[in-house]
């Protein structure tokens, strides 16, 4: 796959000192200017002012100028206009009204994080020790930007410029809803779903493992309780642990670990999957919140605004 991760995004905001100050808590390193970056991915967040909240970029990073020149030829049979420059391409999805920026990057280097023991019945792999989830107590820091989940007036339509026109492959469906894409070896990265508006629904940030889950939103619902939107649970699409919490501009961000990844296509077998798991496997039910954005109605008449 010459596409190897989602490098960035810029999130229109309508109060922009209020959403950073949220995503330091979160656990971003300022970068200044309204940047924000990951331990593994670097700069991967920039906020900007904008009357109402919306993705305003989404970037995606490819190895050379040949996958640059691929990606151009497939836009070209889809009649998707572009520019490029030595480095980037730039489109509009013209059903989604976002844009991409595909770019030359390099791709992510992650250490691997210590694999914590653990007992099990019949099984002592942590004799005579406490667990070592519970002797934390430093800040959780996201280790990358994971995935992106929109709303699309024209779910098929911006799944076909994703896929037929970026080269991003479905992992796994819901049927009349949402594909599951994927532009690396995680099992996504791009999420559309079914919408009466394009919006931003989420974005998703990669911790170590579960404890980190929970650790991180502990301290994020401590700070401010009418964070909460849904957790502690686990997706069956995916298999990752998750935790939603939401940003002073109505944007979800989401907590996540132990990520389903896909490193040989031939291996992984797409399922269609209905119903229940198609959201979650275990946890608490969604609230309609999280299925149906609260401030969805002002976004469409235009009304949304910092209060």
């Amino acid at each position: 796959m010459s596409l190897h991760r989602l490098t960035s995004l810029a999130i229109g905001v309508p109060d922009v000192d209020a959403t950073a100050a949220y995503y330091r808590d979160f656990g971003l390193a300022d970068l200044g200017g309204h940047r924000y970056g990951t331990v593994d991915g670097g700069e991967q967040l920039r906020l900007a002012p904008a009357e109402r909240r919306r993705l305003l970029e989404l970037g995606v990073g490819v190895h050379d100028q040949d996958d640059l020149g691929r990606i151009g030829a497939q836009l070209d049979k889809l009649g998707v206009a572009y520019r490029t420059d030595a480095t980037s391409l730039t489109v509009e999805d013209p059903h989604s009204a976002l844009t991409v920026v595909v770019a030359i990057a390099p791709e992510v280097r992650q250490e691997p994080a210590p694999v914590a023991a653990t007992n099990g019945p019949g099984r002592v792999g942590r004799p005579d020790a406490r667990a070592d989830g519970i002797g934390r107590t430093g800040p959780v820091r996201p280790r990358k930007l994971g995935h992106v989940v929109l709303g699309s007036l024209d779910q098929e339509a911006t799944q076909r410029f994703f896929t037929e026109g970026l080269g991003f492959k479905v992992s796994d469906r819901v049927p009349g809803l949402a594909s599951f894409l994927r532009c690396s070896t995680d099992h996504h990265n791009v999420l559309v779903q079914q919408a009466p508006l394009n919006f931003l629904h989420h974005t998703a940030w990669e911790v170590e493992d579960v404890d980190e889950v929970g650790r991180g939103a502990t301290a994020m619902l401590e700070a401010d309780p009418e964070r909460h939107v849904w957790g502690l649970g686990r997706h069956h699409i995916g298999s990752n642990f998750f935790w939603y919490l939401k940003d002073p501009a109505g944007n979800f961000s989401e907590y996540y670990s132990d990520l389903d990844c896909v490193v040989e296509d031939a291996l992984w077998q797409p399922e269609v999957v209905e119903g229940a798991k198609g959201l979650y496997n275990w946890g608490p039910p969604p609230p309609p919140s999280f299925l149906a954005p609260e401030d969805l109605a002002a976004l469409m008449t235009g009304s949304h605004s910092a209060d």
